[in-house]
């Protein structure tokens, strides 16, 4: 027996020894993973708000992010719920709401009641309710790119993602979802339409010549310049409530010496305007409606004493190859 508990007693030995080591492993093993998780990401490096700290340091806008900018007239409902599906974007900065019901209270204090929401909404409310309230220099705006979207208009995150990257590539156009075009008579005379729209004899069916704002991205700097337009252009917007987009489209062309927009094909891209509850229907469905844009493009040749609108068959798709139904009604 004593022979026994004997030989038991070195083995004891062993294994606090034993235990001791593996213990001093451990804590070793614990002192360097400590270590080494310095050299790891944070949270504080997260993207988003590492460019809103970028923004508010540097004092001037950077085109890493971009700010949202959404009018809105009688369509509450719509609008929260597009405020919702936006602010999923992982490179927005702010969103601005231009709220054009002139002496209602903007639902600030219902979309509040809503969050905590990752990225800041701003509510805008105007005195007047005009189509170009949307095109102010804001000075919330603190991003050199602008999103506009039209209050009824619902993109994918993953378009929007793809549409900033060719922004990127494109920052003096406006890159967008929507391309619409002009065509003259050989009497001058200017008309307005989309890509079924031809010049007489030509067929040039599959070219634009604008790409609509509503859906689209943007420099800021294109809204300081608007404000200095001839005043003509400004009253030309305010008799027809029409027309802005294609008044964009005028000044970046004039500006740039080239094709106003260049055209993403959209993948999930759709309008909710049959969803609202407010019972207000977009403009493009008023009979005038077509009539209006045509008068616009004649009357905005004349303002700036000629037609700067060129041609573009430039038609990106994230997919890398081009899209066969590049005609299809957007």
């Amino acid at each position: 027996m004593r022979c026994c508990h004997l030989c038991k007693l070195p083995g004891r030995v062993l294994g606090a020894r034993a235990a001791r080591l593996s213990l001093g492993v451990i804590l070793t093993l614990l002192l360097v993973a400590g270590a080494l998780t310095t050299f790891l990401p944070n949270n504080k490096d997260d993207k988003v708000l590492e460019l809103r700290r970028e923004v508010r340091a540097q004092g001037r806008p950077v085109r890493e992010a971009f700010t949202l900018i959404m009018q809105t007239h009688n369509r509450t409902d719509l609008l929260l719920r597009l405020l919702n599906h936006y602010q999923a974007l992982p490179r927005l900065h702010r969103a601005i709401v231009v709220w054009n019901n002139v002496g209602e209270k903007a639902p600030e204090d219902v979309w509040d009641s809503l969050g905590p929401h990752p990225v800041p909404v701003v509510f805008k409310p105007q005195t007047t309710n005009r189509m170009r309230n949307r095109l102010q220099a804001f000075p919330e705006l603190e991003t050199e790119a602008v999103l506009m979207v039209d209050d009824d208009m619902l993109i994918s995150a993953q378009d929007l993602a793809f549409a900033f990257s060719v922004w990127q590539q494109f920052p003096d156009q406006i890159v967008g979802f929507v391309p619409r075009k002009h065509v003259s008579t050989s009497s001058g005379i200017y008309s307005y339409g989309g890509f079924e729209l031809q010049t007489p004899g030509l067929g040039d069916g599959d070219q634009y010549s604008m790409v609509l704002i509503g859906a689209s991205f943007f420099s800021s700097k294109y809204l300081d310049l608007f404000q200095r337009q001839p005043a003509a252009v400004r009253a030309l917007i305010d008799e027809t409530q029409n027309c802005d987009d294609i008044a964009v489209n005028f000044l970046v062309a004039k500006h740039t010496g080239k094709a106003s927009g260049v055209f993403v094909k959209p993948v999930n891209m759709g309008s909710l305007e049959k969803e609202t509850t407010g019972g207000h229907s977009g403009m493009w469905h008023r009979a005038e409606h077509f009539l209006q844009r045509s008068y616009c493009l004649n009357k905005l040749a004349a303002i700036y004493g000629g037609m700067p609108l060129t041609y573009s068959n430039i038609m990106i798709s994230q997919f890398g190859f081009p899209y066969a139904n590049h005609k299809s009604k957007v």
